[in-house]
């Protein structure tokens, strides 16, 4: 590996000390917004709560949901000031190519994709869950507590049903626990009602279970058991933005027992763990097209560099935000869905930075 030059360290230094710049000056902005959306909600609920739980889970949730926009925003500006100084003509012309000018961009994207996969997959699901418990507590809640004719497979040959589930008493009503082998019946367990103690352990009340042995059944009758079953309510009770307080792994794990359970309402959670991997690459691709952007002067100067910065960086935004209704609808996969707007911005870059290295 090259070692890092003072001409890299001085350009690392302008890109990452301009991404968090802006990170601040926009997050400020957006707190103001935020505290007058919700000012009602944040008098009636304890300052502490609201400091900690809320704002100090909010911000970096909001940073990293927007870093292909920082750092779009940081590449444009500060090249493009490099540039109106003539610091970047004076680079190249002291025989420094293109591609070695854009060295330094690069490590920094590095060390921002770094910092938003970790944030995104380890650090900042374990907050949302404060965050998220502080809006359904305090702003609007927006949790699933009851659900109705559910049915799902605990696991190959096991089918479980409840007519109905409470989350708040944790109880269910109507329960059946059906095993089949060879598409044959074998056993049948059902319920007045089962309620969810802790992790895969349940208890069932007023229970019949029925065991077929060729034609011979068997039936055993009981007030109450405690039993362990695979499943718990989150498998079935989804509220929105569940998906956010799930690890990477986690999710992933989540997705594919889901899917062995023939759970079809698993979408979002699929868009969110392809988008964490989409927004890693994004930083790459934006900061190319940044520097293949700004890194001339152009008639206008930097303001028009910042002008199609913004545009393009929230278009893309943008971009992935309509091709996630595809997913949802249907029309693609979710990996699909959220790498498209990567691989045209990749075309994009790749045809801008042809162009500004040939001058």
């Amino acid at each position: 590996m090259k070692p890092i030059k003072i001409l890299d360290r001085y350009i690392i230094g302008k890109f990452l000390g301009t991404y968090i710049f802006a990170i601040v000056l926009i997050l400020a902005i957006t707190v103001m917004f935020d505290i007058n959306e919700k000012l009602d909600a944040f008098l009636k609920a304890p300052l502490k709560a609201t400091l900690f739980d809320y704002f100090l889970n909010f911000l970096p949730y909001f940073a990293n949901q927007f870093s292909p926009l920082f750092t779009f925003i940081a590449v444009i500006f500060f090249t493009s000031k490099l540039a109106d100084n003539s610091e970047i003509i004076a680079m190249l012309s002291s025989g420094m190519s293109y591609p070695r000018l854009l060295r330094p961009y690069m490590i920094s994207a590095t060390v921002i994709a770094v910092a938003t996969y970790l944030l995104s997959a380890y650090i900042i699901p374990p907050a949302n869950v404060e965050r998220i418990n502080y809006t359904n507590t305090y702003v609007k809640n927006k949790r699933v507590e009851y659900g109705a004719n559910i049915q799902l497979q605990v696991d190959k040959g096991t089918i479980a049903y409840m007519s109905r589930y409470d989350n708040n008493t944790k109880t269910g009503y109507k329960f059946s626990l059906e095993s089949f082998k060879d598409k044959k019946l074998t056993s049948r367990l059902t319920a007045q009602t089962i309620r969810y103690d802790s992790l895969h352990h349940w208890q069932v009340r007023d229970y019949m279970i029925r065991d077929f042995k060729g034609t011979r059944e068997e039936i055993r009758r009981g007030a109450k058991l405690d039993t362990t079953i695979a499943i718990e309510p989150r498998d079935f009770l989804i509220s929105k933005n569940d998906q956010e307080t799930m690890t990477t792994p986690a999710l992933d794990e989540y997705i594919s027992r889901q899917k062995d359970r023939g759970v079809a309402n698993i979408k979002n959670f699929e868009i969110e763990y392809h988008r964490r991997f989409a927004m890693t690459g994004a930083a790459f691709i934006l900061t190319v097209i940044g520097m293949s952007l700004s890194s001339r002067k152009v008639k206008g100067g930097m303001g028009v560099n910042i002008g199609i910065g913004l545009v393009l960086s929230f278009s893309y935004i943008l971009f992935m935000t309509v091709t996630s209704t595809f997913a949802v609808s249907g029309y693609t996969s979710p990996a699909v869905a959220m790498w498209i707007p990567n691989i045209i911005y990749a075309v994009i870059a790749v045809v801008l930075y042809r162009k500004a290295s040939k001058g």
